[in-house]
């Protein structure tokens, strides 16, 4: 019978679990045994004795944790001392942020540890219930339309008082992928008229079916597509061109939401400090794509600041401020994958399996993704 543990995630600010007395039950059901970390899913809003209660078999931290088990579930990258313990075969599952981690990929091959990297899970059919970058971004999407309107010096809905009627907001929403459109979706349902600009024009039947004015893309030979659900790098003549095209509804917007990346490498800088100035005093930016080097110039990682009276939010790790319900779309993500590799007698990593094949970072002391690691990708 396999061993799995759930750690209690240690990153500063990281208040998610990798799995919840829910999903507890689910891998209980599949034949698999649970430890829990004491205390994993407390940020969350999960208490011990609701793991306890599920059939989890709570564990101290110590220096042998890890030690004996066959599985580990994590949300972030496991401390090294963690990843010390972990014998030959072991199979580890979260968000381990794979581009460019040198020495994760080391400590990974000398252990000869089995790692699913969930953000390189290919965003196939067979794959959507494992989707754990979908589940997250439709947090943050969320969370981020929340921030602008609490930041926003007015109201978002059009209002009809006795003092005379209210214009509704209005909001810029910078990319219609899944985080883009929830937050077309948030923002709509609090009353504001939404604008989104996206480079796929086949973005537009996806805004207009959630009720957005879709802005197209500004005529080019080759206009950027997507590979594998991800948007494809515009190459910087478009991008240019399409920041001339923003800058006039930057400058009518009360409140945008940049959402636009492309896994392991810079985000697009799509909002110069000269955008920026031409915005209205008051209104707000919440870019989520800060931990990549930003879509706006100038916001600054987990932190509120103000430029040319614009206040700019710098909304990294936001799916952890809704840490209950992002932590319980998680864990049935990662569920659904260890369901997916169990086998009769433990994990099978079938690499003729795309789902497999795609997110197998480590195994057997070597990195499938090399390139993703040096940075040559």
């Amino acid at each position: 019978m396999a061993e799995v543990l759930i750690l209690r995630e240690r990153n500063p600010g990281e208040c998610r679990v990798a799995a919840t007395p829910e999903t507890v039950r689910r891998l209980l059901a599949r034949g698999l045994t649970l430890q829990v970390e004491q205390s994993a899913g407390l940020a969350a809003g999960y208490a011990d004795h609701e793991f306890e209660a599920a059939g989890g078999r709570l564990v101290a931290p110590g220096p042998e944790l890890g030690a004996g088990v066959d599985a580990v579930l994590c949300v972030n990258p496991p401390a090294a001392e963690v990843l010390d313990q972990l014998r030959p075969g072991t199979l580890l599952a979260g968000l381990l942020s794979p581009y460019g981690a040198i020495a994760l990929v080391e400590q990974l091959q000398t252990r000869r540890v089995s790692a699913l990297a969930l953000e390189l899970l290919p965003r196939i059919s067979r794959a959507q219930s494992m989707d754990v970058l979908s589940s997250q971004a439709n947090i943050a999407g969320y969370k981020a339309v929340l921030l602008a309107s609490a930041a926003l010096d007015r109201y978002v809905p059009m209002l009809m008082t006795a003092a005379g009627t209210i214009q509704p907001a209005r909001a810029l929403i910078l990319g219609a992928g899944v985080a883009g459109l929830q937050a077309l979706a948030t923002a709509r349902r609090l009353g504001a008229v939404v604008y989104v600009s996206d480079v796929r024009p086949a973005a537009k039947e996806q805004v207009e079916s959630l009720g957005g004015r879709f802005l197209s893309p500004p005529e080019q030979e080759e206009r950027p597509a997507e590979a594998g659900g991800y948007a494809k790098a515009a190459s910087e003549a478009f991008l240019a061109a399409q920041r001339q095209q923003l800058a006039d509804q930057l400058a009518l917007a009360d409140m945008v939401i940049c959402t636009a990346q492309v896994p392991g490498r810079r985000a697009p800088l799509l909002i110069s400090d000269e955008m920026l100035a031409g915005m209205r005093p008051g209104s707000v930016v919440v870019d989520l794509a800060v931990a990549q080097g930003g879509n706006c110039a100038g916001t600054v990682c987990g932190q509120t600041v103000e430029r040319h009276g614009v206040r700019l939010i710098g909304g990294d790790g936001l799916p952890s401020s809704v840490a209950n319900h992002a932590s319980a779309l998680y864990a049935r993500n990662l569920a659904a994958l260890v369901e997916h590799v169990l086998g009769e007698d433990g994990f099978n990593l079938d690499q003729e399996d795309p789902i497999v094949a795609g997110c197998l970072f480590t195994h057997d002391g070597a990195c499938r993704f090399p390139d993703l690691v040096s940075g040559a990708n």
